[in-house]
């Protein structure tokens, strides 16, 4: 792990950047959840000097309470590893659907089914535009009560409740694997059915459409805005932020990031608990006096 006291191992580029693209959970946040002093004044210096920020996260829409008051001029973030934009600006509860990329309902129904066969013992939430929905031996690993609980079969069947909303992305729990092992298992088992990654310390995995990730949304906004990937910066600690860190121009593995993470960074800062998102910010905009 980097020591606070010394400077983020920066990769080299001459290219400006005009977007920073983080995660949030292990990332931008501290252990508590919160945004520090410090990374509220880096982001906003970041957009006063006209870079862009774009929170990119895992989290549900309804979850964004916690940076809503930080998105500045364009109010939007990427949710659900890329199965949504969202519009932050009316505050918890009024966030407005800019673009959705889901999981069709025959890919969710088959993801399920070819895991359960791989790993047995597997139960599954799912999580909708609107609405979260889960197995009645899910556990509780969320802040929430589900809608609605039944065998995931019947969550995703044509006439089930909630069945007018997309699904964003279907949670996949094992009591019993190791997370790394569970992950491999999964995209084994799945194959090009459906995009699947993780964040979470246990052996929780998160199932979105196929070519559905950060990445790619990320790369969808950045051409609406002429921005190319050698102009973005990004930030991540797990492996559901990989793709990101990969395709942008400059990015950074966080002091605590998962080992896969530390591999597709170009550069490293300091843990989330030690604002290593601010750090880097602080930096960039020192260069560009």
């Amino acid at each position: 792990m980097t020591s606070a006291t010394r400077q983020p191992e920066t990769p080299a580029s001459t290219v400006p950047p005009r977007l920073i693209a983080t995660d949030l959970d292990g990332t931008l946040l501290r252990d508590d959840k919160s945004v520090s002093e410090r990374t509220v004044a880096a982001l906003t210096a970041a957009e006063e000097a006209g870079i862009e920020v774009f929170f990119v996260t895992g989290r549900p829409a309804r979850w964004m309470d916690v940076v809503s008051d930080h998105v500045h001029g364009h109010g939007l973030a990427i949710c659900g590893n890329g199965a949504a934009v969202v519009d932050l600006h009316g505050g918890p509860g009024t966030h407005r659907f800019v673009k959705i990329r889901e999981l069709a309902r025959e890919n969710a129904f088959d993801a399920v089914r070819l895991l359960r066969d791989a790993a047995p013992g597997t139960v599954y939430a799912i999580e909708q535009t609107y609405g979260f929905y889960q197995e009645p031996y899910y556990p509780k690993l969320h802040i929430e009560s589900p809608d609605l609980r039944a065998p995931a079969e019947e969550l995703l069947a044509p006439d089930a409740a909630g069945s007018q909303q997309p699904v964003l992305k279907i949670l996949a729990y094992h009591p019993d694997l190791d997370p790394d092992a569970f992950l491999a298992l999964a995209r084994l088992a799945v194959g090009d059915r459906a995009t699947i990654t993780r964040s979470s310390p246990s052996a929780l995995l998160e199932i979105s459409g196929p070519g559905v990730s950060k990445a790619s949304t990320l790369a969808l906004c950045c051409a609406e805005r002429g921005i190319s990937h050698e102009e973005v910066v990004a930030f991540g600690d797990m492996p559901n932020d990989v793709e990101m860190l990969s395709w942008a121009g400059q990015s950074y593995a966080m002091g605590n990031a998962h080992p896969d993470v530390i591999a597709a960074a170009s550069g490293r800062t300091v843990a989330n608990n030690e604002d290593g998102v601010a750090v880097v910010i602080e930096r960039i905009l020192a260069e560009r006096l």
